[in-house]
């Protein structure tokens, strides 16, 4: 049985959207059982019989400054979940709540694998393709070094060789050109990084790549520092949105308009499913010694039973020893990046 630990309090509409995905998730995955952790009152009505409540008594609020869900608030819902995994009770936790204080709380709890400065927040994006680009990090790490970019690079073809199952995934590094002589000095220094990891066995490296390579599909993975991919993120998940309210717009003007919709109307719909952010929730905190699955906060039950099926395919495909098989093979080349000092604090996702 894999084990999911689910902080059912986290996101702008906690266990009203939290416990519908739970139920939905346990009648598709019979080889799965759930700890569904929150306020006792909200979750005493949820029964299943596999799934059990574990009380907590406060809740991390989405505007909560990380100092006060990492110092103060110790025995909420979202610590209580991560504290599943560490004490080895749950494969997986999985929370809908703030991102900053669910990294900090997670990286504090958990630590890091041998390796790895700094953990990332991978998700994946709809391309072109019809399938999806993996992009880290999206805001967990705002300054990066070249040697930071190349450990996302390792724990990113980790992820993806999970997901995907199939060949060695190819990895792009973020940049205004395609050319090696391009970008700045952190990005061409990554570059020489990532090329000596190809040569080395380590990751299949692609090159450079620019924006528009995420949507179009070009790589598997695209490596960038946390503010550019939280740019793309948030780019990507207004598209989709866009999309949907031109739909509606255009079914309510004119009879010429609306003629005009219906017709056209099954292409942008395949469009707005491509590019449903909801089929793709679910970003991995990678780098840590357990694993942690970050829900968008907005998501409703269907966006969340992504989320919680993207932690259980992890789980059961043993992401976290590949993530550490991955990183002592390529030891050599990962040494060198600065220590993080301080708590994540720095977060740019909510």
């Amino acid at each position: 049985m894999i084990t999911l630990a689910v902080d059912c309090m986290g996101g702008d509409h906690g266990p009203d959207v939290t416990l519908v995905a739970c139920r939905a998730f346990l009648s598709h995955h019979p080889d799965a059982q759930l700890v569904l952790v929150g306020l006792a009152d909200r979750l005493a009505a949820f029964e299943h019989p596999r799934a059990r409540i574990v009380a907590a008594t406060e809740v991390v609020h989405m505007d909560d400054a990380v100092e006060v869900a990492l110092r103060k608030k110790k025995d909420s819902s979202m610590r209580v979940a991560v504290m599943q995994v560490k004490e080895g009770k749950a494969d997986v936790a999985v929370s809908a709540g703030n991102t900053g204080a669910l990294m900090a709380i997670a990286r504090y709890l958990l630590k890091t694998i041998e390796g790895i400065d700094r953990p990332a927040i991978a998700t994946q994006l709809p391309n072109a393709k019809g399938g999806a680009t993996t992009v880290l990090d999206l805001g967990a790490n705002v300054d990066c070094t070249a040697e930071h970019l190349l450990q996302f690079a390792v724990m990113g073809s980790a992820l993806v060789s999970v997901l995907n199952e199939g060949a060695e995934p190819t990895v792009g590094l973020l940049n205004i050109g395609e050319e090696a002589i391009k970008g700045s000095d952190t990005i061409k220094q990554a570059g020489e990084l990532l090329r000596a990891a190809a040569s080395a066995g380590d990751l299949n490296f692609h090159g450079n790549v620019e924006g528009n390579d995420i949507f179009k599909g070009t790589t598997d993975i695209v490596v960038c520092d946390g503010f550019v991919g939280n740019v793309a993120l948030k780019a990507s998940e207004g598209l989709a949105s866009m999309i949907g309210a031109f739909m509606k717009e255009e079914f309510s003007r004119n009879i010429l308009t609306k003629a005009a919709a219906v017709l056209a109307y099954p292409v942008l719909k395949a469009l707005k499913h491509r590019m449903d952010h909801r089929r793709y929730n679910g970003a991995a905190l990678l780098g840590l010694r357990g694993l942690v699955f970050k829900s968008h906060g907005s998501a409703d039950p269907f966006a969340f039973e992504q989320a919680l099926n993207r932690g259980y395919d992890a789980a059961r495909n043993k992401l976290l020893e590949r993530v550490q098989a991955r990183i002592a093979h390529a030891a050599p080349l990962l040494t060198g990046a600065e220590p993080a000092t301080k708590a994540v604090a720095e977060m740019a996702v909510h």
